[in-house]
């Protein structure tokens, strides 16, 4: 299927956040006193709200949580949001897609702040329409929320000419929720299995596959 409106989760799909996300984890529970897990146990953290992993993996409460988020955001807005990398590929896609006249929309659980700061410190914020993001206050801490958020300001989205594009089981559940076409890449933090029993419709195994999907077909 040709699609028109091509939406991009940040997180794990064009950029690989894993050691500024790992690293603000850490310092937000050794501020607790809790030495945290070797650091690929703390991947789970990339992708679902931080009040959510906070309170699952760790057992906090709301208010203990939040406190968590805060101490999380005194590393990542000085240095966690930058120790960050974009994926080999993905400034080349992004161009084509802008030159072939896709639309291009950000659809991100994190806050709007720290993705805008990101995609303009990788020169890569330039390729988008529109960016749906998550609020510092958690406003939109899920997908599905997200989503909502995209259509509602952009409202000739809709299944027919849609596409979520993620890398976690959020994104597939998300999209399913929303009513769109959801495509799963393979080179971020999802599993194969568990990106198709959300409800993926395809899974990309490199930003070439990825880029076939998009454009070639």
């Amino acid at each position: 299927m040709k699609y028109q409106h091509i939406l991009f989760d940040l997180d794990g799909t064009l950029t690989d956040p894993s050691m500024g996300i790992t690293n603000s984890v850490m310092y937000a529970l050794r501020k607790f006193g809790i030495e945290p897990p070797d650091r690929k146990e703390l991947y789970c953290c990339i992708g679902p709200p931080l009040v959510h992993s906070f309170k699952n993996l760790w057992g906090f409460d709301d208010q203990k949580a939040w406190l968590a988020v805060e101490y999380y955001r005194e590393y990542f807005g000085e240095k966690g949001i930058f120790e960050n990398e974009v994926y080999e590929g993905i400034p080349e896609l992004l161009a084509a897609l802008k030159q072939s006249g896709k639309k291009v929309c950000l659809a991100t659980s994190k806050p709007e702040e720290y993705a805008v700061d990101i995609l303009k410190h990788f020169d890569i914020y330039k390729y988008f329409d529109f960016i749906a993001a998550n609020t510092m206050a958690e406003d939109r801490a899920t997908k599905k929320e997200v989503l909502e958020y995209l259509k509602s300001n952009i409202p000739e989205v809709n299944g027919d000419n849609a596409v979520m594009v993620g890398d976690t089981v959020f994104d597939a559940e998300g999209a399913r929720q929303a009513g769109l076409d959801s495509i799963c890449v393979l080179y971020g933090f999802g599993k194969k299995d568990e990106l198709l029993a959300a409800g993926a419709g395809r899974v990309a195994v490199s930003v070439s596959e990825l880029r076939k999907f998009l454009l070639e077909e």
